[in-house]
Parts: C-alpha cells; sequence; structure tokens
C-alpha cells in the first residue's frame, strides 16, 4: 500500500467514524481495516489530532507551518550577523 497524504480534515472524519465503529462493537483493528490506516498511524492521529475540531487542527497547521518559516528566517539572521562580525574584525 502507498503512502496517501491525508488533509486535517480527512483525519479528524476518520479518527470519529473510528469512534463509531467501535461504539458499534467493532474492535479496534477491525476498525482501522475498515478505513484503510494502520493501528500505527491510527495511534499516530489520535495522539496529533485527538479531541481537535476542523478548525482548530488547520489553525495549528498553519501555526506549525508559519514556525518553520520563522525558524529557517532567524537561522538566516543568525549566518549574516556572523559573517558581518568575521568582516567588522577584518577576517575576510
Amino acid at each position: 500500500m502507498g503512502k496517501k497524504k491525508h488533509t486535517a480534515e480527512t483525519i479528524i472524519n476518520k479518527l470519529r467514524e473510528a469512534e463509531v465503529l467501535q461504539s458499534k462493537g467493532l474492535t479496534l483493528a477491525e476498525a482501522v481495516r475498515q478505513l484503510e490506516i494502520s493501528d500505527a498511524t491510527y495511534y499516530k492521529w489520535r495522539k496529533e489530532y485527538g479531541g481537535l475540531r476542523i478548525d482548530q487542527a488547520k489553525r495549528f497547521k498553519e501555526i506549525e507551518q508559519e514556525n518553520q518559516r520563522l525558524r529557517k528566517v532567524v537561522a538566516d539572521q543568525t549566518i549574516d550577523i556572523s559573517i558581518l562580525k568575521e568582516a567588522a574584525r577584518g577576517n575576510f
């Protein structure tokens, strides 16, 4: 089975569907098989998205992407500052 890229909406919907299937008496293994995901994927998703609403999950992902972008900017600025300090000391 190849990897699929799931959106936050589909992940939350699948988690809810798994809960519904389990409340109907299916085991977790049967529920995840029916949802076409692995046990590990289910637990990973539940850890990351458990209890979130769709709008909260979308915002969470946006914040993670913004955080990653800001880390890159800070890293670039740190390099620039180091270069300027060396140039000011005459090491170039």
